[in-house]
C-alpha cells in the first residue's frame, strides 16, 4: 500500500472512531437510588469507598483523558502498521457491538412503559376526577335496569310479638248464705268460651258468659236502669229471648224473658240477675290458664283467659310515636318469613319498664338501655288464616315512615360512589355507549333509591353491577 493510501485509511479510521463517540454518547450505570445513569464513551462511573448505594458517584479525569487517548492510539494501528500483518499492534475496542445490547433493553424498557400507561387510562385505575361530567366508559356493564317513576315508601321495622293478647283473670264469686261456694267444673286450659256457654260452676250451678264492656255490679230486676240493663238485653236478645225492647230499662218484658233463661240454665227461676250468675267479657274467650281445681273454694281465682283471635302486640319506642295511630295499617312477617297485614287497635300510654331486682339489698337491678320508656301497641290481624298455626311467636313488623309519590328510581346496586363524593350512574346510551352521569340521591326504601340529575329520566338505562 502506497503512502497516499495510508494516509487516507488512517484518517477513515479516526473518522470512525469519532463516529462512534459521536453516535453512542451514553454507557449505563445504576447509582445508589436505582436511578439509570448516562455516560459518554470513555467515562467510568467511580464510587468512592465507603460510598457504594449513596447516589453520589464521580468519573475520574485522568482515567477518562487515559482512555481517550488509548482510543485515539489505536485506531490508525488497526490496519497493520509498518509490516501490514498485525503483530505487536493492539485491536481496536468494539465498543459499538457491545453497546448494542443496552441500547435495546432501554428501547424494550420505554415501550413497556407506554403499554402500561395506556391500560391504566384504558381501564380507569385512577378513578373519576368527581367533577360529575360525562365521559364514555369501556364497555358495557354485565347487567342494566331502567329508571322507574314510582311512589317510595320508607318504612321502620320493629320487634313485636303475636299471641292472644295479656290474659285477665276470672274472679269466682265469696259463698253465698246458703252455698259453701264450692268450684264443681272448670274448663280445659285452650278452651273457648262463646256467649252463652259455661266458664265455670259453682256448687253445680252454670255460670254463662255475656259479652258486654260493663261487669254486673248489682242485682238487676224490675225498675232497674243503665248501661249493664241494656247489656243484659242484647245478650237475652242473641241468645233468641223475646217479648222486650232492648233499651237501658229493666221492665216487666225484661223480667220474663230472665226467667225463661233461668229455667234453661237450671236455676231458680226468680226473674232477678245477680252479679255472680254470670261473668262479661268484650266477646268469645280462650282460656289461658286454669287457676282452680273442682272442690276448691270458689272465692278466688278460677283460670285466666284472653281473646279468641291472635293480635300482635308491640312495646313501641317513643320516637315512632308519631308513626301510629288508631288505623295504621303495618306489615307483619312470621319467623317462616310469610306476612300478613295488621291494623293498630289500641294505643296504650308510654310506660318504662320496671327494672329486675327492685331495690332493696346488694345486687339490686341495674341501670341502663332497659329501663327507656316504651308506647305499648295492639294490632289486629283480620287474616287468622294467614298467621298458620302459630299461637306465639316473636315477628317484625314494618311500619311506614315516609311516602314519596311520582319520583324517578333505580337500585341501589346501581349507584357509584365518586372520588371526592357524591354519586353517579352509568348511563347506556341508544348506540350502545356508556357514560357516567352524576346523580343526586334522595329517599332509600328496600333495594330501591331516588335519584334525580341530568340525563336523568323515565325509561333511562343504567348499568347494574353482578
Amino acid at each position: 500500500m502506497t503512502a497516499p493510501d495510508e494516509t487516507r485509511e488512517r484518517e477513515r479510521d479516526e473518522e470512525t472512531a469519532e463516529f462512534d463517540e459521536a453516535e453512542e454518547p451514553v454507557r449505563g450505570a445504576v447509582n445508589g437510588s436505582g436511578a439509570l445513569e448516562l455516560h459518554k464513551t470513555g467515562e467510568v462511573s467511580e464510587r468512592p469507598p465507603g460510598a457504594v448505594g449513596t447516589g453520589r458517584e464521580e468519573t475520574d479525569p485522568e482515567k477518562t483523558a487515559l482512555e481517550k487517548a488509548s482510543l485515539q492510539k489505536t485506531a490508525p494501528e488497526a490496519g497493520g502498521g509498518d509490516g501490514g500483518d498485525g503483530e505487536g499492534t493492539t485491536p481496536p475496542p468494539a465498543s459499538g457491538r457491545r453497546r448494542r445490547p443496552l441500547r435495546m433493553s432501554l428501547i424494550v424498557v420505554a415501550a413497556i412503559a407506554v403499554v402500561v400507561a395506556a391500560g391504566a387510562a384504558t381501564t380507569g385505575v385512577f378513578g373519576d376526577d368527581g367533577s360529575g361530567s360525562s365521559g364514555a366508559a369501556p364497555s358495557a356493564p354485565p347487567k342494566t335496569a331502567k329508571v322507574e317513576r314510582t311512589t317510595l315508601t320508607r318504612t321502620e321495622s320493629v320487634d313485636g310479638n303475636l299471641g292472644y293478647g295479656d290474659p285477665t283473670a276470672v274472679q269466682g264469686p265469696a259463698p253465698s248464705k246458703t252455698g259453701a261456694g264450692i268450684i264443681t267444673w272448670v274448663p280445659g286450659d285452650g278452651d273457648t268460651i262463646k256467649r252463652g256457654q259455661t266458664a265455670y260452676k259453682v256448687e253445680e250451678q252454670k255460670v254463662p258468659l255475656l259479652y258486654g264492656s260493663t261487669p254486673f255490679y248489682r242485682p238487676l230486676k224490675t225498675g232497674t236502669e243503665g248501661k249493664d240493663v241494656e247489656i243484659l238485653e242484647k245478650n237475652l236478645s242473641a241468645l233468641g229471648y223475646t217479648g222486650f225492647t232492648v233499651d237501658d230499662m229493666y221492665d216487666a218484658g225484661t223480667s220474663q224473658a230472665v226467667r225463661d233463661w233461668q229455667d234453661d240454665l237450671g236455676r231458680q227461676e226468680t226473674g232477678t240477675v245477680q252479679p255472680s250468675d254470670a261473668v262479661v267479657a268484650p266477646g268469645a274467650r280462650r282460656v289461658a290458664e286454669v287457676k282452680a281445681t273442682a272442690g276448691a273454694p270458689s272465692n278466688g281465682p278460677v283460670l285466666t283467659w284472653t281473646g279468641t283471635e291472635r293480635t300482635v302486640t308491640v312495646d313501641l319506642d317513643v320516637q315512632f310515636e308519631d308513626m301510629v295511630e288508631k288505623g295504621t295499617k303495618a306489615t307483619v312477617t312470621l319467623p317462616d318469613d310469610t306476612s300478613v297485614q295488621a291494623e293498630v287497635t289500641d294505643i296504650g300510654t308510654p310506660t318504662t319498664p320496671s327494672q329486675d331486682g327492685g331495690s332493696g339489698g346488694s345486687g339490686g337491678g341495674q341501670s341502663g338501655g332497659d329501663d327507656k320508656p316504651t308506647l305499648p301497641v295492639e294490632m289486629k290481624v283480620k287474616d287468622q288464616k294467614g298467621l298458620g298455626r302459630y299461637q306465639a311467636a316473636a315477628v317484625k313488623i314494618s311500619l311506614k315512615a315516609e311516602t314519596r309519590k311520582d319520583v324517578l328510581v333505580v337500585p341501589i346496586n346501581a349507584l357509584v360512589a365518586q372520588r371526592g363524593g357524591g354519586y353517579a350512574v352509568q348511563v347506556v346510551e341508544a348506540d350502545g355507549d356508556v357514560r357516567t352521569r352524576t346523580v343526586k340521591v334522595g329517599m332509600f326504601s328496600d333495594s330501591m333509591v331516588e335519584v334525580s340529575g341530568t340525563g336523568i329520566t323515565d325509561g333511562t338505562v343504567v348499568g347494574v353491577p353482578k
